[in-house]
């Protein structure tokens, strides 16, 4: 007999404390509850600072300004005022010797030419601050003192030559040159009629547009007329005065006669007398060092003066002289008879060499002496060897025992298409320019200069 088991009833006092407790942890439950969601999860209200109080300044007292018109100023004044670019200013050729260091060396005012040689290198001992790369008629090198010698006698606008055609391509070539040179490269450029010159400055002065301008306008004249020639007439042209070694022989002699030897050395001698470091000859006679005329002796002058007294000799130039006026009415008369002929046709009139007045006039004209003249006292010379030794002195003292670099001197000669230059001339002028550490150039007539022109191409 299976017996049910008896259910047990619930103690009535136990249920009592689990029901207290269920609600005693249900009221806790919901203040923790509340205690969370009213700390991080509603926000706070904003705070806000008060702002610092502002203090108020007093503004700075007014200030009256009475502008007053001012009065126009005189046109005259104005045209005096003008803005000059510092690279046309010119610059004294003086030189400042620097106490010396490890080796010597001098700052010049030509923007630093460094001689004794190796304290900065660079070309013919100069730190280079106003070098120029030059080329006139194709003849080239690099300098930053540099004279330019043009040959203004009237046998350089002969016809043969072109005439002032050929002469207005020499001035555009050096003025193009000019124009194209670095700022702070010092120049001159200097006119020579035989040895009457004359120089754009009396200075070496600092490259430049207005100093350019100042040259055109400076050049522009020069043989442009052909009844003015050269320097002929031109009051400020005149024989400068040699100051380097004066109780030379040669010296003494170059200044003597107007043999075209003694006047390529003169002119020379004058050029390294400039202070520079480049020299280009733009001429119509240049056979380098020449043999030079030197003054007769006394025994000279008296062996000539008993040829002179014979009768034979008297005679032939009494009739001679008689001729003169006639033969100068000659070519005066012929030349007008071309020149119209030239005006016919367009062509500028013709210009004689007039070397030798009225001698070389007629023979350029082709015109023949009825009785020519019984002859001239005989020319006396100093060899050419001598003349080369004189110049190798001067060099030395304008410029090896001051420290300086020889400077390059560079001749282009322009003859006329048929014009005669021999070897021996050209032998001549090769050394002449070697010596020198130069180069040379010959060109002949007006298509060849225009055709060798260089420098307008030639930038810095």
């Amino acid at each position: 007999m299976i017996t049910k088991p008896k259910k047990r009833k619930m103690n009535p006092m136990l249920l009592n404390v689990l029901l207290i407790s269920g609600g005693v942890h249900a009221i806790a439950l919901f203040i923790l509850g509340s205690i969370t969601v009213y700390k991080y999860i509603i926000p706070d209200e904003a705070q806000f600072e008060e702002p610092p109080v502002i203090v108020e300044e007093q503004p700075p007292p007014e200030v009256k300004i009475e502008i007053k018109q001012q009065a126009a100023p005189q046109a005259q004044s104005m045209q005096s005022l003008r803005m000059k670019q510092v690279g046309n200013i010119a610059v004294t050729a003086v030189d400042v010797e620097l106490p010396s260091m490890q080796e010597s060396f001098t700052v010049s005012a030509g923007l630093g030419g460094f001689g004794g040689g190796s304290l900065l290198g660079g070309t013919r001992g100069s730190i280079g601050i106003g070098m120029s790369d030059v080329s006139v008629f194709g003849l080239k090198t690099r300098a930053e003192r540099i004279l330019f010698v043009i040959d203004a006698n009237r046998h350089m606008v002969t016809d043969a030559k072109g005439g002032l055609n050929s002469y207005k391509v020499i001035k555009d070539e050096i003025t193009d040159m000019v124009g194209n040179l670095s700022t702070g490269t010092l120049f001159n450029v200097m006119l020579q009629d035989r040895r009457k010159t004359m120089l754009f400055k009396d200075h070496l002065v600092s490259a430049g547009d207005e100093i350019h301008s100042q040259l055109i306008q400076w050049i522009t004249p020069v043989n442009a007329n052909p009844d003015k020639p050269g320097l002929e007439g031109v009051k400020e042209a005149r024989q400068p005065k040699l100051t380097a070694l004066p109780d030379e022989v040669v010296h003494q002699t170059i200044v003597f006669s107007g043999d075209r030897g003694n006047e390529t050395a003169f002119l020379t001698q004058y050029a390294l007398e400039q202070n520079v470091d480049a020299i280009f000859f733009i001429t119509g006679y240049h056979k380098g060092f020449e043999r030079i005329r030197r003054k007769p002796t006394e025994r000279e002058n008296a062996q000539w003066a008993r040829t002179t007294a014979s009768s034979k000799y008297q005679k032939q130039l009494a009739e001679h002289k008689l001729e003169v006026p006639e033969m100068e009415q000659r070519v005066k008369a012929e030349l007008a008879r071309q020149n119209a002929e030239r005006k016919a046709k367009g062509m500028p009139p013709r210009v004689l060499a007039q070397r030798y007045g009225v001698y070389s006039n007629a023979g350029e004209l082709g015109l023949e002496w009825k009785t020519r003249h019984p002859g001239w006292q005989p020319a006396y010379w100093i060899e050419e060897r001598d003349v080369e030794k004189y110049f190798r002195e001067l060099v030395d003292v304008l410029y090896t025992e001051k420290g300086s670099a020889k400077p390059s001197i560079n001749v282009i000669l322009f003859l006329a298409g048929d014009e005669a230059f021999n070897k021996e001339a050209e032998k001549s002028l090769n050394s002449y320019v070697r010596s020198f550490s130069g180069k040379n150039r010959v060109i002949r007539g007006e298509n060849e200069i225009k055709s060798a022109r260089s420098s307008k191409d030639t930038k810095n």
